[in-house]
């Protein structure tokens, strides 16, 4: 191990800063040259999503004293804009996990000591709160301490600015610039909450925000009668234990429901997570304890969201009385064509309408679009690309944003947040499975009907895991065998397109082919179209030490589903040879 990491770790286990406890954490590792390395090899990257890792002391953990240096980075940065920027302050919000609570007051008592006023939470809020709050209350900044849908292992940091989405690059980098000036051991300075309220630069958040947050929120209901129409539909909700209990039902009830069963003991606060596998509405088998309650209860419709609100799973009953659950491509699909259809009917379709999605969600959103007309306009993976397009929209007074998604269970409409919204989402579901009920249909026979009309479509992802220091050597070499090496068939099928986001150009697999701009540039994606049109799309993860590989089908018309979703899974099952050994080109 370098010398480096080693003075690094005796610097910290000695450190008077630390409490018996911590130093005890830190002398436990001695001996653990791997465990050392993990901790100390190198700080948390602060990107424009923040920080996030496993709990724990050191460099490469999520602890006070990174949470500390971050804020007195982020209170620099706003001070510099200026007295105006200070005034108006950052919100602070934080979710359900270890530690989250105290992290969030301690980032509140570094921006009170640089002066800077700040807006904090009661309790734990949806990350689409502190967004809406932002806006509303004209803050300069927020702050969330949440890991999402992570394992209880990890805690993490989100940054936003002014207009409610993440923290944009150039911000980012300044806080990245000013952390790497502050030394985490001795710190910033700290000024105690009741003194911030004393001197009129702390206000805390609580009810008249969440009011103001749902009608926000309620007043993007499409068809205010679908749910009065269906009086008896039951729906079950979980939040896997996080910032959705409140709120999630209460928008359920002003929309209409009356019989919403919430899993009780998933309603309860646990940083644990102790009913679930993983809190993530992306794992089917999270959903057990619900579709145990809609089964008891016949219920047609199960929703849950994640720890901090902002993804959203729906399990839907079919004809077969199974509780099935829909991806996250599939609801993205479904919420397009309702909205779409929903406004055209009513003649509210504007005429510079757009839907926004990521590059790695299902073409399918495309094809409904132009079934109505509508641009649908791709982004990297992200809501904070999203928002960045809907600001370049609002400047430039082009397009009007009716619905922005991503593949994994994200959901945003409307001008009140900023970021992928569950409370939004969550209504605008209950809503559209209230509608399609009216018309003797489940969401499933929805769905069904959008792949007669418009071809199966079949999305799959595999995850490579990577976690350590080596995972992240690991992950680098692999990116840069595709671009040296790329591969010029999958699964027995060319390759007929090769684009680079990170240079932002593509070409042509023939040979002497010359390269073609992208409008996008500047991410670690490597996208392939393959002869039959099908997409093979290669994404080191921002947040995790994995890399994703997705598959994106698509059948002809009057093709069967099951045939698309095999050939799926044979192309994205190819996806496993990166991981069993080093790539160097050909076949696939």
């Amino acid at each position: 191990m370098e010398q480096s990491i080693m003075r690094e770790y005796r610097r910290w286990a000695e450190s008077p800063a630390l409490t018996d406890a911590e130093r005890a954490e830190l002398a436990a590792l001695s001996g653990n040259e791997k465990e050392i390395e993990s901790r100390f090899f190198a700080p948390l990257s602060f990107g424009t999503a923040g920080l996030r890792g496993v709990l724990g002391m050191g460099l490469g953990r999520m602890n006070r004293f990174i949470v500390a240096q971050a804020t007195d980075a982020l209170a620099r940065l706003i001070c510099g804009k200026g007295p105006e920027a200070m005034a108006r302050g950052c919100a602070v919000c934080h979710d359900c996990r270890h530690e989250s609570r105290a992290f969030a007051e301690l980032a509140a008592s570094v921006l009170l000591s640089h002066g800077v006023a700040v807006l904090l939470f009661e309790g734990m809020r949806p990350t689409p709160e502190l967004s809406f709050a932002i806006r509303h209350y004209r803050a300069m900044a927020g702050i969330n301490i949440t890991a999402s849908h992570n394992p209880k292992e990890y805690n993490g940091y989100k940054v936003y600015w002014e207009d409610g989405a993440q923290l944009p690059p150039a911000e980012a980098a300044v806080v990245a610039d000013e952390m790497e000036r502050i030394d985490p051991l001795i710190g910033p300075t700290f000024l105690p909450l009741a003194e911030g309220t004393e001197r009129g630069l702390l206000r805390v958040l609580g009810k008249e925000t969440d009011e103001a947050f749902l009608a926000a929120v309620q007043s993007l209901s499409i068809r205010r009668d679908a749910v009065a129409s269906q009086p008896d539909m039951k729906l079950v909700y979980t939040p896997f234990h996080g910032a959705g209990a409140k709120l999630v039902p209460e928008i359920l009830r002003r929309i209409g429901y009356r019989n919403i069963y919430c899993v009780e003991r998933q309603m309860v606060p646990d940083p644990d997570f102790s009913t679930v596998k993983s809190p993530n509405p992306e794992n089917p088998e999270s959903f057990a304890l619900a579709i145990e309650l809609a089964r008891e209860k016949d219920a047609d419709l199960i929703l849950g969201t994640d720890p901090d609100a902002d993804r959203t799973g729906v399990i839907a009953r079919n004809r077969a009385g199974e509780y099935r659950p829909i991806t996250g491509n599939q609801l993205g699909v479904l919420l397009t064509h309702y909205i779409l259809l929903s406004k055209k009917e009513r003649g509210e379709l504007p005429e510079n309408a757009a839907v926004i999605k990521t590059i790695v969600t299902t073409e399918m959103t495309r094809s409904v679009c132009d079934s109505f007309g509508v641009p649908c306009f791709d982004t990297f993976t992200g809501f904070k690309f999203m928002a960045e397009l809907i600001s370049r929209f609002e400047e430039e007074k082009s397009y009007r944003y009716l619905f922005a998604y991503e593949e994994s269970y994200g959901y945003m409409a409307g001008d009140h947040a900023r970021d992928k919204d569950a409370v939004t989402a969550s209504m605008l579901i209950g809503e559209m499975a209230a509608y399609y009920r009216a018309r003797g249909m489940s969401l499933w026979d929805a769905m069904d009907a959008l792949y007669a009309e418009y071809g199966p479509y079949a999305e799959k992802t595999v995850n490579l895991v990577m976690p350590g220091v080596e995972g992240l050597k690991d992950m680098r070499a692999l990116m840069d065998a595709l671009r040296s090496h790329p591969p010029v068939s999958v699964a027995g099928c060319p390759v007929v397109e090769i684009r680079d986001y990170l240079s932002g150009t593509k070409r042509s697999a023939a040979p002497g082919s010359a390269p073609e701009t992208l409008a996008l540039s500047g991410m670690d994606v490597l996208y392939y179209v393959l002869e039959d049109d099908t997409r093979f799309i290669v994404r080191p993860s921002g947040t995790e030490p994995k890399i994703k590989v997705y598959t994106l089908c698509r059948g002809e018309k009057g093709e069967n589903l099951v045939e698309t979703c095999r050939r799926a899974d044979v192309y994205s099952g190819k996806a496993l040879v990166f991981s069993e050994k080093p790539w160097s080109g050909g076949a696939l």
